[in-house]
C-alpha cells in the first residue's frame, strides 16, 4: 500500500518551497510565477540554497540540468555541489548555476543549426516544472538553446505553444462573459505501452539490442490469437517489477493510476493521471526511464519500440488532451447549461477546424520511423487523420448550428435491464479505437503517437493548430455583426466551420478499405510512411503557423526537417547494416548447421530431407546475393550529398530486398531442427516471463 506521507518526497514542488523558503522569498517567487517575470539575483540565490539543502538531506552529491534534445530522449551532465572557499571545500549551488548551465550544442542533433566548431549551448531552468531527485542526483528541468538563442530542444517550443493556446482560449471564454478566467492550460494524460522480455533472451538477440526490434523470426504457433493476455493475470515477476515502478513514481509525485496486460503477449500499459501538458511530458520521460531502469533490476528489458515484434500488436502512447481554465473548468466537459454548452461546442469546432487544416502536420508530429510498422494495422489508427465525435455529439453539434434546441444527456444502464445499477452513468458514445483522434467524454484522445517518442512535439502542434482556429473564432466573436449576442455569433461561426471542415469527421471503422476510399474522395491526406509526411513542414500554412506563434523561424524549421531525415536515415541504416550482419553471421551459418545435421543421418534420411537440403542451399545463395545487394544500396545512399536524398533513396530502394531476406530466413526457421537454433525464438520472447 502506498504511504501517503511519501508521495512526492523527492519532488521540490510548491509545497516544499513554501516550507523551505523564507516567507518574503516565497512570496516573491509566487508573484514572479504568476506574472511570468524574471527572478532577481537575491531570490534566485535563496531558492538555489534551499534546493541544495533539501537535496543534501535526501543524500544528493550532484545536481544536473535535465533537458530534452532532439534525440527523443533526455540528457544531463552531473555537477557536484562541491566548491572551494579559502582553500576549504564547501557545498554550494548558486542562483546563477540554478538558472543557467552550459552544454555542448554541436554533438546533439541540430539539423545544421550548429556545427562542430560552434559548440556552445545553454540550458535555462524551466521554473514551471519542479526539480526532483533520482539516484542521489538533483534534476533541474531546463530548456536547451544554442549560443545565438536557436531552439535545440522539444520543451521550449512546447512552453511557447502553451502561451499561444492560453491566450486565444482565454479570449473565447472572456467573450462568453466569464472574465474570471485569466489563463487556460492544456492538460494531458499519456498512456504508455511497453514490452518486457527476459534479460538473458535479450542478450542473445543482436537485432533487439542494436535496433530495438526483432528483424527476423518465424511466426510462432501462438501469438495473441487467444486474447487471454489482454487484461489477464499479471505474471508475478512482472507484478514485482510494477510495484517497484509504482513506488519510485509515487515518491517522484507521479500518479501511476492504471496498469494492466495489453493485447500482445509480454506487452503492458501504465497510465498516469492527467496534468498540465509540460509537466505530463516531463513525467512521461521520467516514466520511460524508470520502466527501463527498473526492468534491468528485475533481470528484464523494457522495449519501448513501436513494433518490437512484427506479428503481434505494437505499442503506442495515447495522448489524452483537453483544456482547463485557471478556475478549474474543463472546456471539453459537456453540460446541461445552455450558455456553457455553446462554449463547449465552440471549442469542439475549434478542434475540428485545427485538425482538418493541419492534418498532415499532426500525422508527421505523431510518428517516427518505428511507427511505420504500426500505423494502419488492426491495432492502431490508420495514417489518415480523422476525428471521431460519436453520433450523439455530432448530432448535437448539427442541432446547435441549425438553431435547434440543444440538450446533452447521459443515459443509464437501465437500457440493459440492470435495475440495480441504473444510477450509474452510461457514456453517449462507444470508444472508437480505430480513430486517430476520438472525443472520449471530456477530452480528445490522440491515438497515433509512437510509444518511444517524446510527446512534446505532438502537443506543441496540437496546441498551435487549435490556437490558430481559436484566434480566428475569437476575432470573429469580437467583431461579429451579432457581437451583442454571442450565442448567435457562435452559431454562425460554427456553422461555417462545419460546412468547411466536416470532412474530417468519421464515426466508422477506420481499418476498413471503404474508409480509405472515402477519405480519398473527401480529399484527406494519406501519408503512408513517416518519410512521406516530413514534407508537410514545408507547407506555407504550416510554416506560417510556427512563425506566427513564435515557435520556429524559417531556419529552425529547416533544421527540424533535416533532423527528421537524419532520424530516418540513421535508424534505417543501422537496421539494414544489422540485417546484413545477421545474414552473414547468423542466418547462413544456422542453415549450414541444419544441412550438417541432416547430412549426418543422410543415408537414413527420407527423400524429403534431400529436397530440404537442396532448398536450403538455394536459399543460402539467395541470402548471400541479397545481402550483397543491400550493402551496395547502403553505399550508394551514402554517396548522396543531402540528407533528404540519402533518406529517400533508402526508403525507395530497400523495402523489397529486405523483405526477401527476412521472408527467406523466416520460412526456413519454421522448419529447422531445434538443435540448429542457438537464439531465443519469438515464442520464447513472447512467453518467457510466464514461467
Amino acid at each position: 500500500m502506498f504511504d501517503l506521507r511519501n508521495f512526492g518526497i523527492r519532488l521540490f514542488d510548491d509545497k516544499v518551497m513554501k516550507v523551505k523558503l523564507p516567507s518574503p522569498i516565497y512570496k516573491i517567487w509566487k508573484e514572479t510565477m504568476e506574472k511570468s517575470s524574471t527572478l532577481d539575483r537575491h531570490t534566485a540565490d535563496a531558492i538555489a540554497h534551499a534546493m541544495k539543502e533539501w537535496a543534501l538531506e535526501l543524500g544528493c552529491t550532484h545536481y544536473c540540468h535535465w533537458f530534452q534534445p532532439l534525440t527523443g530522449a533526455t540528457a544531463k551532465k552531473h555537477d557536484a555541489f562541491i566548491d572551494s572557499r579559502d582553500g576549504e571545500p564547501i557545498y554550494k549551488l548558486s542562483g546563477r548555476s540554478l538558472i543557467k548551465g552550459e552544454s555542448d550544442a554541436s554533438s546533439f542533433p541540430t539539423g545544421g543549426l550548429r556545427t562542430t566548431f560552434e559548440a556552445r549551448g545553454y540550458t535555462y531552468w524551466d521554473c514551471s516544472s519542479p526539480a526532483f531527485v533520482r539516484d542521489n542526483v538533483l534534476y533541474i528541468p531546463t530548456i536547451f538553446v544554442g549560443f545565438n538563442g536557436e531552439t535545440l530542444d522539444t520543451k521550449w517550443p512546447l512552453l511557447k505553444s502553451i502561451e499561444s493556446i492560453s491566450r486565444e482560449a482565454t479570449r473565447i471564454v472572456n467573450s462568453f462573459g466569464d472574465n474570471d478566467v485569466t489563463s487556460v492550460m492544456p492538460v494531458v494524460g499519456l498512456e504508455q505501452e511497453y514490452f518486457l522480455i527476459d534479460k538473458k533472451d535479450f542478450a542473445l538477440r543482436e537485432d533487439l539490442f542494436l535496433t530495438g526490434r526483432t528483424l527476423f523470426g518465424a511466426i510462432p504457433p501462438r501469438g495473441q490469437e487467444m486474447h487471454t493476455h489482454y487484461y489477464g493475470v499479471i505474471p508475478s515477476r512482472v507484478k514485482a517489477f510494477m510495484d517497484d515502478v509504482n513506488n519510485e513514481l509515487w515518491e517522484l509525485g507521479i500518479y501511476a493510476k492504471s496498469e494492466h496486460n495489453e493485447a500482445a503477449p509480454s506487452q503492458f500499459e501504465l497510465a498516469p493521471l492527467h496534468g498540465p501538458v509540460n509537466i505530463s511530458v516531463d513525467q512521461n520521460q521520467i516514466i520511460m526511464d524508470v520502466l527501463q531502469q527498473t526492468a534491468l533490476k528485475h533481470n528484464m528489458v523494457c522495449l519501448l519500440h513501436e513494433k518490437p515484434f512484427y506479428c503481434v500488436n505494437g505499442s503506442g502512447k495515447h495522448n489524452n488532451w483537453s483544456l482547463v481554465t485557471n478556475t478549474g473548468i474543463n472546456l471539453f466537459k459537456p453540460t446541461k447549461d445552455p450558455h456553457d454548452m455553446i462554449r463547449f461546442l465552440t471549442f469542439v469546432c475549434a478542434v475540428i477546424k485545427g485538425v482538418d487544416k493541419y492534418a498532415s502536420l499532426l500525422r508527421m508530429a505523431a510518428s517516427n520511423p518505428g511507427n511505420d510498422f504500426r500505423l494502419g494495422g488492426n491495432e492502431a489508427p490508420p495514417a489518415v487523420v480523422s476525428i471521431f465525435l460519436g453520433q450523439t455529439l455530432e448530432e448535437l453539434l448539427y442541432q446547435f448550428i441549425k438553431h435547434k434546441p440543444v440538450t446533452y444527456t447521459k443515459s443509464s444502464l437501465n437500457e440493459f435491464g440492470v435495475q440495480s445499477l441504473s444510477y450509474l452513468p452510461h457514456e453517449t458514445a462507444d470508444r472508437n479505437r480505430t480513430s486517430p483522434i476520438a472525443f472520449t467524454g471530456n477530452k480528445f484522445e490522440f491515438r497515433m503517437l509512437g510509444s518511444s517518442m517524446n510527446a512534446a512535439f505532438l502537443n506543441t502542434v496540437i496546441n498551435i493548430a487549435v490556437a490558430d482556429a481559436l484566434k480566428e473564432i475569437a476575432d470573429q466573436l469580437e467583431n461579429h455583426k451579432y457581437r451583442q449576442d454571442k450565442r448567435e455569433a457562435a452559431m454562425d461561426i460554427c456553422l461555417k466551420i462545419m460546412n468547411d471542415h466536416s470532412r474530417i469527421l468519421y464515426n466508422g471503422d477506420g481499418y476498413s478499405t471503404s474508409w480509405l476510399e472515402e477519405a480519398t474522395k473527401r480529399g484527406l491526406p494519406n501519408y503512408k510512411t513517416f518519410i512521406d509526411s516530413i514534407n508537410s513542414l514545408n507547407d506555407i500554412n504550416v510554416r506560417n503557423l510556427f512563425k506566427d506563434n513564435f515557435i520556429f523561424n524559417d531556419i529552425e524549421l529547416d533544421s527540424r526537417i533535416n533532423v527528421a531525415y537524419y532520424e530516418y536515415y540513421n535508424i534505417r541504416t543501422v537496421e539494414y547494416k544489422t540485417l546484413i550482419h545477421l545474414t552473414r553471421s547468423l542466418f547462413i551459418p544456422t542453415l549450414l548447421k541444419e544441412i550438417k545435421t541432416i547430412s549426418e543421418i543422410f543415408e537414413f534420411a527420407p527423400p524429403s530431407q534431400t529436397e530440404k537440403v537442396k532448398r536450403i542451399n538455394e536459399d543460402i545463395e539467395l541470402l548471400s546475393k541479397y545481402s550483397d545487394q543491400l550493402e551496395k544500396i547502403l553505399i550508394k545512399a551514402a554517396e548522396y550529398k543531402s540528407i533528404k536524398d540519402k533518406a529517400i533513396y533508402l526508403s525507395t530502394n530497400t523495402h523489397q530486398i529486405t523483405n526477401e531476406i527476412i521472408s527467406i530466413y523466416n520460412r526456413n526457421e519454421s522448419c529447422l531442427s531445434i538443435s540448429s537454433i542457438d537464439y531465443p525464438t519469438l515464442s520464447k520472447l513472447f512467453f518467457g516471463l510466464d514461467y
